[in-house]
């Protein structure tokens, strides 16, 4: 769990915008009749799951209890999500807008967002272009939990477990099957060796103790430079 989710921090008056307990008072609650919209936000992938309202109360729930609670206006009562279905969502972190008026939830769902059995209330199908991207960063935590784990019969953990100089190999087998499938192969071959490679890249950089956001930063970094 983020600290931001179980500090006292105070933090309305920084340059974040990470709330704790100790921020509820200090929001704009008045301004909406003490609610305020609460959207749940993906925080591996980035999807937008869900708006929802919230009380004092209910935020004050969401920090206790770690998972997503909110203020249904038609029963005037607290609801956690998930909690008949199961689907709860994990609280990371809370974050407030520029006003002190709307809230956002990272959270972790622990399946279907939506009670239609969506991913999210607005569907399944990804809505920007970067939203299928972001299962790089799934494929980062599989990584790291079948590693962790040790598992019999993972492939994921015997590989780490091969040590650097495997790993580093497999990358160049990948990345020369790669160039290969680019010459002479089918796009659908080319795709393929390409997720081989993304997948052997982020073993390797993991056992670096490196992560895609850092390839990411250089990325932007030489852009910046680019451009500036």
């Amino acid at each position: 769990m983020n600290e931001a989710t179980t500090g006292d921090a105070g933090t309305l008056g920084s340059s974040t915008s990470a709330i704790g307990p100790g921020d509820i008072d200090g929001l704009a609650w008045a301004k909406s009749g003490g609610l305020l919209p609460a959207i749940a936000q993906h925080a591996t992938t980035g999807d937008v799951l869900m708006l929802a309202w919230m009380n004092e109360d209910a935020l004050r729930e969401t920090f206790a209890r770690g998972r997503a609670v909110f203020y249904s206006r038609s029963r005037s009562a607290l609801w956690e999500k998930g909690e008949t279905s199961g689907n709860v969502l994990r609280l990371c972190a809370v974050h407030v807008d520029c006003d002190r008026d709307a809230l956002l939830l990272l959270v972790e769902p622990a399946g279907p967002a939506c009670h239609t059995g969506t991913a999210t209330c607005f569907g399944d199908r990804p809505l920007t272009v970067a939203a299928p991207l972001a299962f790089l960063g799934t494929l980062e935590h599989v990584i790291a939990r079948r590693v962790a784990e040790g598992a019999d019969g993972s492939y994921t953990a015997k590989l780490h477990a091969s040590g650097l100089r495997r790993m580093a190999q497999k990358v160049g087998e990948e990345g020369l099957e790669v160039a290969l499938a680019a010459t002479g192969e089918p796009d659908a071959q080319l795709v393929g060796e390409a997720a081989d490679l993304l997948f052997h890249l982020e073993v390797l950089l993991q056992a670096r103790g490196l992560a895609l956001a850092d390839v990411v930063r250089e990325l932007e970094a030489r852009h910046r430079g680019k451009t500036a």
